[in-house]
């Protein structure tokens, strides 16, 4: 089993995730060598209930920079340490960390997505159409078939991240990422994963990421 013979660290981003961020990291050592939380500038005192384990490192930014600086830091500090694989995963417990194994299981590509939506009925549906949306004119885009371009649950083989790294500092960089793997002719790939949404209000804002995924696009 991969997940077991690899060293693999998860880059967890979070923004006023006070209520979710430390089941999220508690689920997610079970899996890892090493969690790097990103706090983005939280105001609800998130970073506190971070757990207080060596093999986390708590990263504080001075205020909200974006879901794509974050990611940023982490992956830096994954490529930093020589993590064989990095993987993300969003900290609204929306991504059920115990599927890590299965995304890592018999890797043949160099990026693994989780997608949703074979599994979408829970997913809103103004989500549901930007996703599919996006992810097709992502799929012209890179000349590969991108199922799912907005999950953030995904590993990455941590090698690659240096020519990958998104310039765009908001949730378009999880586009951009894709982007630039195609271009070098990475391999993307996906695994089933179930499509979990509570009452918690949508940190991507509509307007600016619509905004945000054209620029990707003319790249």
């Amino acid at each position: 089993m991969t997940h077991l013979t690899n060293k693999i660290s998860a880059v967890i981003p979070f923004y006023n995730e006070r209520k979710s961020i430390k089941e999220t990291i508690d689920r997610t050592l079970p899996f890892v060598l090493k969690v790097f939380a990103i706090n983005d500038g939280s105001t609800d005192g998130g970073e506190y209930e971070v757990p207080d384990d060596p093999r986390v490192i708590l990263i504080n930014l001075s205020h909200n920079h974006g879901k794509g600086t974050a990611l940023n830091k982490g992956f830096n500090l994954s490529i930093g340490e020589g993590f064989d694989y990095t993987v993300t995963l969003d900290a609204d417990l929306q991504h059920p960390p115990e599927l890590i194994p299965n995304l890592l299981n018999v890797i043949s590509e160099d990026i693994i997505i989780g997608n949703r939506l074979n599994d979408n009925s829970k997913m809103p549906l103004q989500r549901k159409m930007s996703n599919s949306i996006t992810s097709f004119l992502l799929s012209k885009k890179t000349k590969q078939i991108i199922l799912d371009s907005q999950c953030g649950f995904r590993v990455y083989r941590t090698a690659i991240l240096p020519d990958i790294l998104p310039s765009f500092t908001g949730f378009e960089a999880e586009s951009e990422i894709l982007i630039n793997a195609a271009r070098h002719n990475y391999k993307i790939g996906f695994r089933e994963i179930p499509a979990i949404y509570g009452d918690e209000e949508s940190k991507m804002k509509s307007f600016q990421a619509i905004k945000g995924f054209i620029k990707v696009m003319f790249l």
